[in-house]
């Protein structure tokens, strides 16, 4: 056995039983001195960062680390002295295996407490954290599991061509669970809603995001019916978010009037409906457009605005019954269409007359029975 450094050597000078035990005594010294120091240290680091994410995390790092040189003194006698016990599991490959398997677990239960301890804000949303905890533990299981083959001389080539096969299967059995999966990262990622959001899909439904899952996303609608929609479906679809990017909303109100009427006067009764109305904001101010000459009216548009997209039909209610009713208390008339119809006697043929003032039928000769 080659000896590189004069430690080595004064290691391999003692009995093979008394430098495995050193070894083994040093990683137990030396991850005690990690224990005790490393609380210190961590707790100083965590008190200066909000929150709880880092404790987790430094936590699990910590525990880690020391249990890592608790069997790291086991590991390296393997390696300094021919130890070879008459046993089934060779210590060498056992004591990378306790290593994997320690770190494996440890990182899967700190994703776990991480997606518990997450504030929600503006840069992470909570309905996406248990899909990015979910996401975490399959792929730290997946590498931890690659590794510990790897570890024991398990040829993987086998079976990774049988999981590519199973995926194949899996991803065609289970295409619309995956496809709503990945909608559901994409409307995360783009941010197109959130709960709370008031949206309108391409159905026409209209209402509130009550809550939205890996599958699907559920939205009270206006009649207060709970509608489930997969996700995959409102991924590739066109949405309007009218909470978005703020939540005031502005309503337009069409009114038409008759020709001949004081257009002036109008836009004034139509503002001063606008100004005593409760549910429309004072800011951005209410504002009338006089839009165009209409076939029977003169037609115009009240603009104002709401301060929550949930009251725009109501506001809507309220603005157009004050309108009629000012209107007909001022004496202003809302046309409604009217047509005219000129029948000309010389486009009537002539037998037609002659028919009916001698009685003869008009329908083919005969009477009607």
């Amino acid at each position: 056995m080659q000896l590189g450094s004069p430690l080595v050597e004064a290691l391999a000078a003692l009995p093979v039983w008394q430098g495995f035990a050193v070894l083994v005594a040093s990683g137990l010294v030396l991850a005690a001195l990690v224990n005790v120091l490393g609380d210190r240290y961590m707790r100083r680091v965590t008190d200066r960062i909000d929150g709880e994410v880092d404790d987790i995390v430094l936590r699990a790092v910590h525990t880690g680390l020391y249990l890592t040189l608790s069997v790291g003194g086991l590991y390296a006698g393997t390696q300094v002295y021919e130890v070879s016990p008459d046993v089934a599991v060779p210590l060498e490959a056992g004591t990378l295996s306790v290593v994997i398997v320690v770190w494996m677990l440890l990182l899967i239960r700190a994703g776990r407490k991480v997606s518990g301890a997450v504030p929600d804000s503006r840069y992470v949303d909570r309905q996406v954290v248990p899909i990015l905890q979910n996401v975490w533990s399959a792929l730290v299981s997946g590498v931890g599991v690659f590794l510990l083959l790897v570890l024991w001389d398990v040829d993987v080539t086998p079976l990774l061509a049988s999981a590519g096969v199973v995926g194949i299967i899996v991803g065609l059995a289970a295409r619309d669970t995956l496809a709503n999966f990945f909608g559901s990262l994409s409307l995360y990622l783009d941010g197109t809603y959130k709960v709370g959001d008031f949206v309108v899909l391409e159905t026409g439904e209209r209402g509130r995001v009550e809550d939205i899952s890996v599958r699907s996303t559920v939205i009270r609608t206006r009649d207060d019916i709970l509608v489930t929609v997969p996700n995959a479906t409102l991924n590739s679809a066109a949405i309007v978010n009218e909470s978005t990017p703020r939540r005031k909303r502005r309503i337009r109100v069409p009114v038409g009037v008759a020709y001949g009427t004081d257009i002036d006067h109008v836009q004034e009764i139509l503002m001063d409906v606008a100004e005593n109305e409760e549910l429309v904001i004072e800011r951005p101010k209410p504002r009338v457009r006089f839009r165009e000459f209409g076939d029977s009216s003169l037609n115009f548009e009240l603009l104002c605005w709401v301060s929550n997209p949930a009251l725009t039909a109501r506001a809507t209610h309220k603005l157009n019954s004050e309108i009629y009713h000012r209107f007909q208390a001022e004496g202003i008339e809302i046309p409604f269409p009217q047509r005219d119809i000129s029948v000309s006697m010389a486009d009537v043929p002539g037998d037609l007359f002659e028919r009916e003032s001698t009685g003869m039928p008009t329908d083919g000769g005969h009477d009607e029975q």
